[in-house]
């Protein structure tokens, strides 16, 4: 038996939710998402406890097993408190704009690159250089930061790009001239 697979979810207070047929929906303060669950899998809802149950013991079902349940716990987190990612851009003239949905983005190419925002997402940019990205959904949060990084990514040698807040990167030497 999956040991996180297995672990009831808490439901905290203020948080529905409601299992019809394979989908699970959870409505919380910060919104509503919907999770659809594999064959072999279902969810019960018991005294504010969420318990996942698989049916068999065949390898593809374990696996989904913790998964499920992993991301469940992570949905419900995201309905109550939702999630957030910083950025940070370093080097000299990069910035960052935002107008409405959409960043623009000077690091250091000819044209300014432009990167529309989905649905979901707040983004919010400080001074320029700081983004911060929230929303409820974690996987969505995740890969817009993931997005806006591969912009521009962060150099070896000078430092210079977009990179997450707080991210240590080992700096290389270069040419050593003789």
């Amino acid at each position: 038996m999956s040991r996180i697979g297995r672990k009831p979810i808490s439901v905290p207070t203020g948080v529905d939710v409601k299992v019809a047929g394979r989908v699970v929906s959870v409505k919380g303060p910060m919104g509503k998402l919907d999770w659809r669950l594999a064959d072999g899998l279902n969810v019960a809802v018991n005294e504010g406890h969420l318990v996942v149950n698989r049916s068999g013991d065949a390898r593809e079902l374990r696996a989904m097993h913790g998964l499920v349940r992993a991301e469940l716990s992570n949905i419900i987190q995201g309905v109550t408190k939702g999630y957030e990612k910083a950025l940070e851009i370093t080097g000299v003239g990069y910035k960052a704009q935002l107008q409405g949905r959409e960043m623009s983005f000077n690091v250091g190419y000819i044209n300014p690159v432009t990167y529309t925002v989905p649905q979901g997402i707040d983004v919010k940019v400080d001074k320029q250089t700081l983004i911060s990205i929230r929303g409820i959904d974690k996987r969505l949060v995740g890969q817009v930061a993931a997005n806006i990084r591969s912009i521009k990514p962060p150099d070896v040698y000078k430092q210079k790009g977009i990179r997450y807040a707080g991210e240590v990167l080992r700096k290389k030497a270069g040419k050593t001239g003789k």
